[in-house]
């Protein structure tokens, strides 16, 4: 489909219009008479209308993956916007008036080509869910702080950040942050104030260390932080008593600290590609624990706690120094335990 009829203006009393995956390449006139939500993702729109400002009502604007270079100045005319997602364009900028979109709950420009935000992003409170994902940020405004109203998700993703402002972490509502694949070497010491935190995202960055306030983050049920330089854990990470999985693989820890035996409810723990020499015997205080990775080592013997681990499904410890492996590792066997030696 490329175009619409125009008797579809009478449609006077039409709340919804799904448009998704067409060939529209001009905005259809029409829908500026009509709707407040509107779905023209996967389509090949290359501008959208100045005339846009004349939809007051409309709360819901998707035209993902399209070839949007610009938005419209107007934009700021749809005062009762509560939804808008840009994502997947060809965006290089976003125009001073978005920011004036004050009742914006969902804000997605994921996936342009954007390289500053403005610090009057922070003009939008109302905002739950921001995703920044998949662009050319090197830096983030500090005024990102001022969104306290955050809560589903903040997407920051894909960037080329070297650090985050310390205003983060007044996001005290936040569940998942992610922050991946960017070029960070260092967290902002108060990371722990995020205290609503499920899901933290953090890998693929260049992280030699976690701040001992990580450790406030008692609401984790997932912490992601595979393939960074870490050589170390804090102490505190101890607290995460409701985590249940724990990716630290692919860092260069040399030692777990003995508080890891703390994370009771943890049933994931990968530590592969490391440069560990030893385990501390509290790993065998983990009930829960079910997958066990602890390839790509150098490890020479295994604390004869794991045998404890009754709920083992999966030990892998291929590519060590274990010459010797102790007959305990039968019994778990015995228990429905697959173990790649």
């Amino acid at each position: 489909m490329t175009a619409l009829p125009a008797s579809l203006a009478k449609l006077r009393e039409l709340k919804k219009i799904y448009l998704d995956a067409n060939q529209f390449a001009i905005f259809p006139a029409v829908l500026t008479e009509l709707t407040a939500e509107i779905y023209l993702d996967h389509n090949l729109l290359a501008a959208l209308p100045e005339q846009l400002a004349q939809m007051k009502k409309l709360r819901t604007l998707y035209v993902y993956n399209n070839r949007l270079a610009m938005l419209p100045t107007s934009i700021s005319e749809l005062k009762h916007l509560q939804t808008c997602s840009v994502g997947n364009n060809r965006l290089t900028s976003l125009p001073e008036t978005l920011w004036q979109l004050t009742a914006l709950e969902s804000l997605n420009v994921a996936e342009n080509q954007l390289t500053a935000i403005s610090e009057r992003i922070g003009d939008l409170t109302q905002l739950r869910m921001l995703d920044l994902g998949h662009n050319k940020l090197t830096d983030l405004p500090t005024s990102l702080g001022a969104l306290t109203n955050l809560t589903n998700y903040l997407y920051l993703s894909n960037n080329f950040l070297t650090s985050l402002p310390d205003s983060l972490t007044n996001l005290t509502q936040l569940l998942y942050l992610n922050i991946t694949d960017n070029q960070l070497t260092v967290l902002p010491k108060n990371i722990g104030n995020l205290s609503s935190l499920i899901e933290f995202r953090l890998y693929n960055n260049q992280l030699t260390a976690l701040p001992a306030s990580l450790g406030n983050l008692t609401n984790l049920l997932e912490l992601h932080a595979q393939n960074n330089s870490l050589t170390t854990l804090p102490g505190s990470i101890g607290a995460l008593t409701k985590l249940k999985k724990l990716d630290l693989s692919s860092n260069k820890l040399t030692v777990l600290p003995e508080q890891i035996g703390n994370l009771t409810s943890l049933a994931h723990l990968d530590l592969r590609n490391n440069s560990l020499t030893s385990l501390t015997e509290q790993i065998g205080a983990l009930p829960h624990l079910r997958y066990l990775d602890l390839r790509a080592n150098q490890l020479t013997t295994l604390p004869d706690s794991i045998r404890k681990l009754t709920k083992l499904e999966k030990l892998d410890l291929r590519w060590n120094k274990l010459y010797l492996l102790p007959e305990w590792l039968q019994q778990l066997e015995q228990q429905g335990c697959v173990i790649f030696r």
